[in-house]
């Protein structure tokens, strides 16, 4: 495909890679009547709901915020591929939807949930509702020496490239399905790499490739976070040379293992090509959650609201979508979801799903002043009941304090944010669940890096009215969550439905840090 792939590695350096693709009529009479020469690439930005893997996945499948499917992080505890989550949850995929309602055949192949096999949640022999070919990858990200699970039965894999590299295996056992798959049924396939996950393992031939790349040098590299939240603070600025060699190794490392990735799109939308079914074929590239590299003098890791962690790309080829388009219009990961639903002909209303079908925007049928102007972001802190021994100074209650004790998490590292995008505003509100219920504030027109937090200088009702929108989606279900924003025209404020006090739906402060 040459200079036409769909995804180039510098566009990806953030990214942990997901790709779907859907066919409504795969072959016959009927599909060759109805092609359409659609060759797209269409961009929007993404946000995600959650900026941690096992939650942001969750909301994916789900269509709903994490306050909603409670997997609130990437443990067994937290939820994450629990018992609990496949009683209350799995069936109710989106997935499991187009597979019982819609008639199609479903493929899944790479990293699922993060304790997906434990021991205590049904092993690699539970297969989740909604798929007729499953291929999960136990538990997290790996490279090398890992273990699938081929519909239920164990493969064990191990450390010969030629057989074993993670992002090849699952190239291929892609292209088989395609080969082998049902030609009178639509299909759903669901291709989920580690890639460019830690441990950032690249393959043999592209060890060598971006020697000199180094991870970007934005406004907020190396900056100290003075007015941001305490665990924001306690960032070591400037970082140690020996954490920015660190940081742009891991750069560089991700790009690597993204030229693999870049390999596997390849080859399906090749193969695609050639088995004349592309035309005819909707293909999202997406990822659940972003990455920071320096960013506020944090050196590698995500968790945090700002921008560079809580918002990925997001590209979508298909029928009816206009080449070269970029779109602005607020979406998220928990509208996925019902936009496949609805390219299948099945509606979001029947659902108890949060988000909403972005379709139309993709075939230019949505203006802005119709779409939604706010989302939710929710994270629940995590820490050690005990002090990190490489770091006693810190004492319990933090975690994730790599390289050099800057601790990238924390117990009270828990927050809830509106993000609105809207033609007379682009803003960033949200507060901790911590003693001081700090808050933080961004213009983020105005401040793209989000230098400045404005929480102590923003009119006070603005933050009045912020304030009660938050309240009200973190409650929210269904169709609530996509009720008019503060900057939409259709928004009405009543103070009297205030709440008497701030009340934090999704989390439960455990510990206090500081």
């Amino acid at each position: 495909m040459g200079s036409n792939r769909l995804c180039q590695p510098t566009l990806l350096s953030c990214l942990l890679i997901c790709v779907t693709v859907w066919i409504n009529l795969s072959s016959g009479v009927f599909a060759k009547l109805h092609r359409r020469p659609n060759i797209v690439l269409f961009c929007l930005f993404l946000f995600v709901a959650s900026p941690l893997c096992c939650p942001s996945r969750a909301s994916i499948l789900t269509g709903k915020y994490p306050h909603n499917h409670h997997v609130i992080n990437n443990t067994l505890e937290g939820n994450c591929s629990s018992k609990a989550w496949q009683k209350s949850e799995e069936a109710q995929t989106f997935p499991a939807l187009l597979k019982s309602f819609a008639g199609y055949q479903t493929f899944f192949a790479g990293k699922y949930l993060n304790q997906y096999g434990h021991s205590e949640a049904g092993g690699v022999e539970h297969v989740p509702p909604g798929w007729n070919y499953w291929v999960g990858l136990e538990k997290n990200s790996k490279y090398y020496n890992y273990t699938l699970s081929l519909n239920g039965k164990a493969q064990k894999h191990g450390a010969d490239y030629s057989k074993d590299y993670l992002t090849d295996v699952l190239a291929n056992m892609s292209l088989d399905f395609l080969q082998y798959k049902s030609n009178y049924q639509p299909f759903f396939m669901m291709v989920s790499t580690p890639a460019p996950h830690s441990p950032w393992t690249a393959a043999p031939q592209y060890q060598d490739r971006f020697n000199t790349t180094k991870a970007p040098r934005d406004p907020n590299f190396n900056v100290h976070g003075k007015d941001k939240h305490w665990l924001i603070r306690q960032a070591k600025t400037p970082m140690s040379n020996s954490s920015v060699q660190f940081l742009d190794d891991a750069f560089r490392k991700r790009w690597q293992t993204l030229l693999s990735v870049d390999d596997l799109v390849e080859k399906i939308v090749e193969r695609l090509e050639v088995r004349g079914e592309l035309d005819n074929t909707y293909i999202f590239f997406t990822s659940d959650n972003g990455y920071h590299t320096g960013q506020f003098s944090l050196p590698v890791d995500k968790r945090q609201l700002y921008e560079f962690d809580i918002r990925v790309p997001l590209m979508v080829r298909g029928p009816n979508i206009k080449p070269n388009q970029t779109s602005q219009m607020l979406v998220a990961n928990v509208d996925l979801g019902p936009t496949i639903l609805d390219i299948a002909g099945y509606s979001v209303n029947k659902t108890q799903m949060d988000g909403m079908s972005f379709l139309p925007i993709m075939e230019g049928r949505m203006n802005s002043s119709s779409w939604r102007t706010d989302i939710l972001v929710e994270y629940e802190g995590e820490g050690r009941n005990v002090s990190d021994p490489a770091c006693p100074l810190l004492g319990p209650g933090v975690s994730e304090c790599f390289p050099d004790c800057v601790c990238e998490d924390s117990y009270n590292n828990t927050y809830a944010c509106v993000r609105t995008v809207a033609p007379s505003a682009n803003l960033q509100y949200c507060e901790f669940d911590d003693n001081e219920v700090f808050a933080e504030v961004y213009n983020v027109t105005a401040d793209p890096y989000q230098l400045t937090n404005i929480a102590k200088t923003i009119d006070q009702e603005i933050l009045e009215k912020m304030n009660h929108r938050l309240m009200l989606l973190q409650s929210c279900s269904g169709q609530s969550c996509r009720t008019p924003g503060v900057y939409d025209p259709r928004y009405k404020f009543d103070p009297r439905q205030m709440f008497s006090s701030h009340s934090w739906k999704l989390s439960r402060l455990r510990q206090t840090t500081k």
